[in-house]
């Protein structure tokens, strides 16, 4: 007999496989005929572009390129700076263990060194070393047992979790444009430096769309016709819609951005002003936060029950953070008098992290690369590494939590003092998402063989054991928690102690009697 059962569907988005892996790109350039000879360089720049992501069986495929930026001193000694920019493609098969065609992902492609050396003075060798940090999705619809209608005399053993379930995924590609001025008096003759980073990121949600908005911060170093170098900044919205169904405002959403490609390109002279264009591709996952009532262990003093078991993982207490961060530091770099600070690249990266009961502790540092000048525009670049600290707490099992961490910068300054100290004033958002698994022991395919072999006794002693509950106990001897509870005057059915003695009475079948369950929450 196939026994009638009431299911519900949980849809599962589970974490299979997590690589990180550091990868090297490398080319030569050729200067182009109407630049001068290179002398030597000043500092490379790069921006990543993510053009393709491939899921594969045991493997990843990646392709993009680095928008480069090389500044360096001429050789002809007329102009003492000059930049040439480039794009270094790359395509990479990463090896990733338990993938497979069809999941999704979740890539983190970012540049962690760029470098050039000269080889002659028309020709440049780039190396560059990427830091890919993968994460690949299984997405998995389950039906879950958590009633039976139509059988008698069955105990069941259930519990009440919260969990994360998957309400939905979507993507969308959304190209920020917008002409940047630069001061008036500035006739642009090159680029030397371009920056991107994508910051304010926020979302809303409302009739099955998420509103995702945010900010490309833009920041590039040009050279003027006069030889003079300056910095322009702009901030360009970047806004979009998901289509996900079936979404609400108390969902948990996850946003992940990335540039797919970027131009940059002075207009005309006379304009002052550079054109820039950044594709952004946006992909958001949705989670609710589901009650269910599950079914953890099932028998009948009556039948003979046959069932499959298997373990499903899925994730429980998924939370967003946002945390604000300062940092007032004084570093010191020597021979910087009279000279003035250009340009700072900074990247914030963690170093170390500490988990605790309630609390994850993060050790890291803010990695600086600065361009320093003097006025006869002779320039250098000082690096300098400034450590800080952060907490998240307030969690649950903070031991056990997995935790992914997002860091931006939304201001900084920097003075240089007297002696040669400099001043640091940074202002950062960090922006953490953070879940538990849950492992769920599921029961499927339930049936009844027949009857159980009724038992030659009415009565029996028992000494309960280390590590023995009175459902273990009932399914063990074929009775139920009531009938023994009630035998032995059991008032909290919980509660045993390893020693106790126990009189296990032989169930007996009553016409018309309800199904008994036991919930423990």
């Amino acid at each position: 007999m196939v026994v009638d059962t009431v299911k519900e569907n949980l849809s599962v988005n589970k974490l299979v496989s997590s690589k990180r892996e550091i990868i090297f790109v490398e080319g030569d350039m050729i200067v182009p005929d109407s630049k001068p000879d290179i002398l030597s360089t000043i500092c490379t720049s790069g921006v990543v572009n993510i053009y393709s992501k491939e899921i594969l069986d045991d493997k990843v495929k990646i392709a993009g390129n680095i928008n480069t930026y090389i500044m360096y001193l001429a050789e002809n000694g007329e102009d003492k700076v000059r930049g040439i920019n480039t794009n270094l493609d790359f395509s990479e098969n990463v090896n990733v263990a338990n993938c497979k065609e069809g999941m999704s992902s979740q890539i983190e492609v970012k540049l962690k060194t760029i470098e050039c050396k000269v080889i002659n003075g028309r020709k440049i060798g780039i190396k560059a070393t990427l830091d890919i940090d993968i994460k690949i999705y299984n997405n998995e619809e389950i039906e879950i047992i958590n009633d039976i209608q139509n059988a008698e005399e069955i105990q069941m053993l259930k519990e009440n979790l919260k969990v994360n379930s998957l309400v939905g995924m979507g993507e969308t590609k959304i190209y920020a444009k917008d002409t940047i001025a630069i001061d008036n008096i500035d006739n642009l003759a090159e680029i030397l430096k371009t920056k991107v980073n994508i910051i304010d990121r926020d979302i809303k949600i409302s009739y099955n769309k998420v509103l995702t908005k945010a900010e490309a911060e833009i920041k590039i170093m040009y050279l003027t016709e006069d030889n003079r170098i300056n910095i322009v900044n702009a901030k360009i919205p970047v806004v979009g819609f998901i289509d996900i169904q079936n979404i609400n405002e108390n969902n948990i959403c996850n946003v992940h951005y990335e540039i797919r490609n970027m131009i940059i390109k002075p207009n005309q002279v006379e304009e002052h002003s550079i054109y820039v264009e950044i594709e952004v591709g946006v992909s958001c996952t949705v989670y609710e936060e589901k009650e269910i009532n599950i079914i953890q262990d099932i028998y009948s003093p009556c039948e003979n029950l046959e069932y499959n078991k298997r373990q499903i993982t899925t994730m429980k207490n998924r939370k967003n953070f946002q945390i604000s961060k300062q940092i007032n530091e004084k570093i010191i770099l020597e021979n910087l008098e009279n000279k003035t600070i250009l340009d700072v690249d900074m990247e914030p990266i963690v170093v170390k992290e500490n988990r605790l009961k309630s609390k994850v502790l993060y050790e890291c540092e803010l990695e600086m690369r600065i361009l320093v000048s003097d006025n006869n525009l002779d320039i250098e670049t000082r690096n300098a590494k400034i450590p800080f600290d952060f907490v998240i707490d307030d969690l649950q099992n903070g031991e056990e939590i997995n935790m992914d961490i997002n860091m931006e910068i939304r201001d900084k300054n920097f003075v240089i003092q007297d002696g040669g100290n400099v001043t640091t004033n940074v202002d950062m958002v960090i922006n953490a998402n953070s879940y538990e698994n849950a492992n769920l022991n599921v029961i499927d395919e339930l049936q009844s063989s027949g009857e159980r072999e009724e038992q030659d006794y009415n009565i029996v002693m028992y000494i309960v054991k280390k590590g023995d509950s009175l459902w273990k106990i009932a399914k063990q001897f074929g009775s139920t928690i009531d009938d023994i509870a009630r035998t032995n005057g059991i008032e909290d059915v919980d509660v045993i102690m390893p020693g106790q003695k126990l009189y296990i009475p032989r169930y007996t079948k009553k016409e018309n009697k309800k199904i008994q369950m036991v919930s423990h929450v």
